[in-house]
């Protein structure tokens, strides 16, 4: 069975065809980096650490970006909150950033560039929108989108231009030609002399939030790319003006396949920093296990609200100490991926490959479970740890786990820094494989290889 994906931008499932066979390009929007992570930006992280764990589990080459927005109104105000340059504010949540995702196991992207690098680029589109006025300066300074002048805008959200205008403000703000029109260039304003600012041929100023997406995806993917994803959230205005720019200006689309992840949910309201309702990812590894809460996202579609609660948080650590006492049970056997080998790998992968629903993909790790405590099998624990370990569960030692109830954050860094290590070597980049075993030996920490698999132990 081929994989098919949800098409945020067709509205329908379509099989996956990659524009180079064998290879995989997907740009997905990072974080605005003023602040600790939160479960809304872990949810989007996992979703897309998952599909590219399932095309390189297939044998494909993955390039995937996931970039940082380091300049921004909230990064500014909050660096003067705070008495902090830009630069210091922002390299400390990009560490931040980092210790989060890699204690839940999320695999760092090949690249992850940072707004501030690609000015340059930014200037050079804005120069060729300007070129094919699709761009203008207004009087204001400020240097605009002539949305108007885009045929086809809308068509990711669904929007259209008399909808839009029937929502918009009466006054048309600065120097916009039109209320629609979104600003790809801010000028830098006397009254804020401390204001972040480059030097460019609109005078001083920052680039504005969109054009820093379409101009990095460019620069690291190309014109054209296959999967470009985020959260549902983006899909306007920043997704579909990032086509408006990138499409604009090259004439080509931006990405075969537009790819978006539901929100989390606390009382039916989407988390978020603006409702002050949401739960930061190392508040929560306070509490519970790091492998607990990627259960816990992966449980759920993707596509799907997930809802957030102690409660369901409970019973994801209660589910997932079931596998692990099907896995204490055996010593499991080492097996190669084969998606035909058995029936428990063809269902595993009819699941993945349905627009990558893992909660189907999971309640196949609960039927080896089943059967491994039915039949002791070592064959079939081998394949609950290494069908789990697609998804990033169960590589944890299993008596571990169950003896503590919970691993504690450092130990998930390090597992997550060995399944990276494991993933590096099953597409031959050895170099990155050795950096990651240098790393942590340069911890302490000493990796022991075997056909079971990897452990380790502290020098």
């Amino acid at each position: 069975m081929s994989l098919t994906i949800y098409n945020s931008l067709t509205k329908r499932n379509e099989p996956f065809v990659p524009l180079v066979p064998g290879q995989v390009r997907m740009y997905v929007c990072g974080m605005t980096v003023y602040d600790y992570c939160h479960l809304g930006h872990a949810r989007a992280m996992m979703a897309f650490d998952v599909v590219q764990r399932w095309f390189k589990a297939n044998g494909y080459a993955v390039t995937y970006v996931r970039n940082v927005t380091d300049i921004d109104d909230k990064i500014i105000a909050r660096a003067v909150q705070n008495g902090e340059t830009i630069r210091s504010l922002t390299d400390r949540m990009v560490d931040a950033l980092h210790e989060d995702a890699d204690a839940l196991g999320i695999e760092r992207p090949t690249h992850e560039p940072r707004a501030m690098d690609y000015v340059p680029q930014m200037l050079s589109l804005i120069q060729t929108l300007e070129q094919k006025g699709l761009a203008y300066q207004g009087q204001d300074g400020d240097v605009n989108y002539a949305v108007r002048q885009f045929e086809g805008y809308g068509a990711l959200s669904g929007k259209s231009l008399d909808e839009l205008r029937a929502g918009e403000r009466v006054a048309v703000a600065g120097g916009k030609q039109d209320p629609l029109d979104f600003v790809l260039w801010k000028s830098a304003k006397a009254s804020e002399p401390d204001e972040a600012k480059w030097d460019s041929p609109y005078g001083a100023g920052r680039p504005g939030w969109h054009i820093e997406c379409s101009a990095m995806s460019c620069a690291l993917l190309g014109e054209t790319f296959d999967i470009h994803g985020g959260g549902a959230d983006l899909q306007f205005p920043h997704h579909e003006n990032e086509i408006a720019q990138s499409q604009g200006a090259t004439g080509k689309p931006l990405a075969k396949v537009w790819m978006h992840n539901g929100f989390v949910r606390v009382d039916n309201e989407k988390m978020s920093k603006s409702l002050g309702n949401f739960f930061t990812i190392r508040d929560v590894l306070k509490t519970y296990d790091a492998e607990t809460v990627r259960f816990f996202i992966l449980r759920a579609h993707y596509r799907s609200a997930l809802n957030y609660s102690d409660a369901h948080l409970n019973d994801a650590r209660s589910a997932l100490k079931r596998l692990y006492t099907a896995l204490a049970s055996v010593q499991a056997e080492a097996v190669v991926l084969d998606w035909e080998a058995n029936e428990h790998a063809r269902a595993f992968a009819v699941a993945m490959n349905d627009d990558f629903a893992t909660p189907a993909a999971v309640a196949v790790l609960f039927e080896l479970a089943a059967e491994v405590n039915r039949t002791g099998s070592a064959h079939l624990a081998g394949w609950l740890r290494a069908l789990g370990g697609v998804l990033g569960l169960l590589q944890s030692d299993p008596q571990t786990y169950l003896q503590g109830g919970a691993v504690d954050a450092d130990t998930a860094r390090i597992d997550g820094l060995i399944q990276q290590r494991q993933a590096a070597k099953a597409s031959k980049d050895f170099a990155t494989a050795d950096a990651i075993r240098q790393q942590l030996l340069a911890e302490g920490i000493v990796l022991k290889d075997s056909p079971a698999g990897t452990t380790w132990e502290r020098a």
